[in-house]
């Protein structure tokens, strides 16, 4: 019986996950530059005769759907779309690398390029913080270029810094729970010397709402037959303990 309700109980678990994630994706479906968390679904192993040997996995968010998503013109100078397979680099909330393809970007009151979500933009030398310029543009190479508040009518822009792109190709990278892309176990990404970018446009998310719906309509019926799986188990045991409250 314990069999029974410890398998009912890891698949509830796994359930709740994966609707979790599934919601997260729907709500996240007009987000620039989200992708999608994928749920893995794994089996549930049971060995031995005592719970201790029991090795539970259930279904959970193991990685995301990394197919690019759709590229959109917006027409504004600090809008960059990657077009390849590599990402933004930006500084995370502890400091280190995060790679994202969210390229709405946005100069902070503090002078700071940071993305739409607030994080920091990086560049070859750190953060990228730009003077008061009454111009910024961004090359298709990610070279930034401004024109500053004083120069005279005609004066060329001046370079300020490089984006960071990288290419994940050959690491093992992970999604975290910012929606930032991390070197798994930590370090960071080369910097990607041929990636290019589209200016002036977004790439949208890549959640098909279709799918998610889907999805959220075959967890939830998965979760009740778990939930019932459970209920059974209860009234077997309830049985099981009438009968030995019989009468000799």
């Amino acid at each position: 019986m314990d069999k029974l309700i410890y398998t009912a109980a890891s698949g509830l678990k796994g359930h709740l996950a994966a609707q979790a994630a599934i919601a997260n994706n729907i709500a996240n479906a007009s987000t620039i530059g989200f992708r999608a968390d994928r749920v893995s679904f794994e089996q549930l192993v049971v060995s031995g005769p005592g719970l201790a040997s029991r090795q539970p996995s259930s279904e959970q968010v193991a990685d995301s759907d990394r197919r690019a998503g759709v590229i959109f013109q917006t027409g504004r100078a600090l809008d960059v779309a990657v077009t390849d397979n590599s990402f933004l680099t930006v500084q995370a909330k502890d400091g280190t690398e995060g790679y994202t393809r969210r390229g709405d970007l946005r100069i902070a009151p503090t002078g700071v390029l940071e993305t739409g979500d607030g994080f920091p933009v990086i560049g070859s030398g750190g953060p990228i913080t730009v003077p008061p310029a009454q111009k910024v543009t961004i090359g298709p190479d990610g070279t930034i270029s401004f024109l500053p508040v004083n120069a005279q009518p005609g004066a060329p822009t001046q370079v300020l810094d490089k984006l960071k792109l990288a290419n994940p190709q050959g690491s093992d990278t992970v999604k975290g729970v910012d929606n930032l892309y991390h070197v798994r176990d930590g370090g960071v990404l080369p910097a990607d010397l041929s990636a290019r970018l589209e200016t002036g446009a977004l790439e949208g998310s890549n959640v098909n709402l279709s799918e998610a719906l889907v999805d959220l309509i075959a967890n939830q019926r998965s979760y009740e037959v778990q939930a019932n799986l459970i209920k059974s188990a209860k009234e077997i045991d309830e049985n099981a303990a009438a009968l030995l409250r019989l009468p000799a």
